[in-house]
């Protein structure tokens, strides 16, 4: 075995997939792939106690506070969860019309990795350009900013999300993958980190993003609530990761 890959599923919010916490499902670790999931605040204990590896979707950097509905890094760390998401691009967007998602600037979410390390849990931190901001030439000025601002540790995971592929179907052409993750490394001053591309990763796609150069695994949406398309996913990293 050459390799691990590393798949996170987020399941943002939405149940366990039916069958998610059967021995035999598709979300446990296994050679070639190490799997994590992901579910709300809600379902995650039962998913750590069902033994599988689990990890928040975000969690705030203060000990305790009037935070109603959210979580901390500390209650993380007392039941022993290992990883966190910091800086999903449905956390750092705000909707004036709408008032929805988090509004989570770079400064919050290297908080939040501050305190995770601290902790020793491992935070997978989120980093992406728009659409607009792709349009206009702007992707490693905005990878650049957002990882010098954050300044991840060696111990953090990236995971590269080109937020105009979030959920649409669309994912940029294989050599932008590797030129956003050759940046991404470049980026690191030689730290050994896993860098995963997260957007719109499915069954058709993952085992030709998982071949290419820099691609240490995926962080994966949609087709993770599917459990037949995940163990697709599964055993593309599976058979990446024995080449």
């Amino acid at each position: 075995m050459s390799k691990s890959f590393f798949l996170g599923a987020n399941w943002k919010m939405y149940p366990p997939p039916e069958g998610a916490l059967a021995p035999d499902s598709p979300y446990h670790d296994t050679p070639g792939a190490k799997v994590v999931v992901f579910p709300t605040s809600l379902h995650l204990l039962g998913c750590h106690k069902a033994g599988l590896v689990c990890g928040a979707q975000c969690a705030r950097p203060e000990q305790s506070g009037a935070f109603t509905g959210d979580i901390g890094m500390a209650m993380l760390k007392a039941e022993n969860i290992p990883y966190v998401l910091c800086g999903h691009s449905e956390r750092r967007t705000y909707s004036e019309d709408t008032g929805k998602y988090h509004d989570e600037t770079d400064q919050v979410i290297a908080a939040q990795v501050r305190t995770a390390v601290a902790l020793n849990i491992t935070p997978v931190v989120c980093i992406g350009e728009t659409l607009d901001q792709r349009n206009a030439g702007k992707t490693e000025e905005v990878l650049g900013r957002q990882l010098e601002t954050i300044d991840p540790p060696a111990s953090a995971i990236i995971a590269y999300e080109p937020v105009w592929a979030i959920g649409t179907g669309m994912t940029p052409k294989p050599p932008e993958v590797v030129a956003a993750h050759a940046f991404i490394r470049s980026r690191l001053r030689d730290r050994a980190m896993y860098i995963l591309y997260g957007g719109s990763m499915n069954p058709k796609n993952a085992a030709e993003l998982l071949a290419l150069d820099g691609v240490d695994g995926g962080l994966i949406g949609g087709a993770s609530l599917k459990p037949k398309e995940f163990a697709v996913i599964v055993e593309a990293a599976k058979k990446a990761a024995s080449k």
